[in-house]
């Protein structure tokens, strides 16, 4: 599976995330998002930036919903709650946010 972004073919995996997260910019999330009927924001960005910092910092973690929420306060200065994270990415901030940040798919239940 590819994604075309640029004239640029970029592979994906069966899940529709990146075979490598190294080659991710902001185009190739724009394309990704759209995919989802979401066009990005800086917010979004903001959580997307976040999401590829704790992965590459921190030999590849990603993040459930909880850290994603106190990551996401202290960056903006105000209490984040699920819903505010749910309202950029319906499809779940650690799944559809990672897909979208050109992270590995990870499979894992819930957000807690």
């Amino acid at each position: 599976m590819a994604l075309d972004v640029n004239g640029k073919s970029i592979e994906l995996d069966d899940n529709g995330n990146l075979t490598d997260p190294t080659v991710w910019d902001e185009d190739i999330a724009r394309a990704l998002a759209a995919k989802d009927g979401i066009e990005l924001t800086p917010a979004h960005f903001d959580v997307l930036n976040y999401l590829r910092s704790r992965y590459f910092d921190n030999n590849g973690e990603q993040p459930m919903e909880r850290l994603i929420n106190k990551g996401m306060s202290e960056i903006w200065g105000r209490k984040i709650i699920s819903k505010d994270l749910y309202d950029l990415f319906p499809g779940a901030p650690s799944k559809q946010g990672n897909r979208i940040a050109g992270l590995p798919y990870i499979a894992r239940k819930g957000g807690y």
